[in-house]
């Protein structure tokens, strides 16, 4: 009796291979080592393809000083309460001398006895474009204070980002002090950090590095600004309004933007710490650059402590910049 032969089983369809993710080059990943491992001081890069997806990085995942890069978030936060109909631009504000903060304020000149009259839309201008502390100040309290901040952070999924108690508590922390309603202004909390000795100052900046307050790392701020330049943390109009403000930035104009060649752009935020004996801390600059073919990069360099000189920080970070513009050439 003649048996049947075994019946083969039913071919199995193959599996399609998951597509590859762009890797970043290889050039460009060299440089970035290179240029955080040869630098002298704490610091942290970060290079995140916005279009491809792919991020270069060195110590990008620590958290360091934001410092002014803070006013970005807050930026951030009264757009999306004008994205929500709770304020205007043009909404009318008095600033007055109660409101004055310390360190950059060019705004302090024209706050009188009877404070000065100006639009949400002029103080935004001021924060973003001189890093006016005392117009990021009032904005930030004006949105909620620094618990909005960081609830906005969490909602739109900003992780490795933190934000700290607002410009007047955070400096006066980071000097060894607790700050007082009538330094407003800045000349009264100048004079009692220069009564303090150089060890209660050394300790109290100490412990900021440690553990920044206003703590971000620069993945985590290249993500935010990746997110922000996709349209997932504004609508349209108010993200081409943001970055806008950003590319008019009158800061720091020798860091990431000394790297760029014709027909790239850069929209950026930059932050400066305080500063003891040599060592300074919370040298920053971070920001969305642009290629002349349209493709989008967000790109972070933090300083978090160095000894070295302001020229070679700025070289830092403009080799970045021109580290990443030879790259996509």
């Amino acid at each position: 009796m003649q048996t049947a032969p075994p019946a083969r089983p039913a071919p199995v369809p193959a599996t399609p291979s998951a597509p590859e993710r762009p890797q970043p080059p290889a050039t460009l990943l060299n440089a970035v080592q290179a240029l955080g491992g040869a630098f002298r001081g704490q610091v942290g890069i970060s290079v995140r393809d916005i279009d491809e997806g792919w991020t270069v990085a060195w110590g990008g995942d620590s958290a360091r000083p934001q410092q002014s890069v803070s006013k970005l978030w807050v930026a951030i936060a009264v757009m999306a309460a004008v994205d929500a109909g709770k304020l205007s631009l043009d909404d009318a504000i008095t600033v007055r001398r109660s409101d004055l903060t310390l360190f950059h304020q060019p705004i302090r000149a024209k706050v009188g006895a009877a404070g000065h009259r100006t639009t949400i839309g002029e103080l935004l201008r001021g924060a973003m474009t001189h890093s006016d502390n005392t117009c990021n100040d009032v904005l930030l309290w004006r949105v909620g204070g620094p618990i909005a901040v960081r609830r906005l952070l969490r909602d739109k999924g900003i992780e490795g980002v933190t934000f700290g108690p607002g410009e007047r508590l955070l400096q006066a922390r980071t000097a060894g002090l607790e700050w007082r309603d009538e330094w407003a202004g800045g000349w009264g909390f100048l004079q009692a950090r220069a009564k303090l000795s150089e060890p209660v100052r050394r300790r109290a900046l100490d412990r900021y590095l440690a553990a920044p307050y206003d703590g971000a790392s620069a993945n985590g701020i290249t993500l935010g600004l990746s997110l922000l330049a996709q349209g997932k943390l504004l609508s349209a109009r108010s993200t081409a309004s943001l970055l806008a403000l950003m590319r008019q930035s009158r800061t720091g104009p020798l860091r990431l933007r000394s790297g760029l060649r014709p027909g790239w752009t850069l929209a950026h935020k930059t932050g400066t710490g305080q500063e003891l004996g040599s060592l300074a801390t919370g040298y920053n600059d971070v920001g969305l650059i642009v290629a002349p073919d349209g493709h989008r990069y967000a790109v972070a360099v933090l300083i978090a402590s160095t000894r070295e000189p302001i020229p070679v920080r700025m070289r830092l970070m403009g080799d970045v910049t021109r580290a990443l513009v030879a790259a996509h050439d």
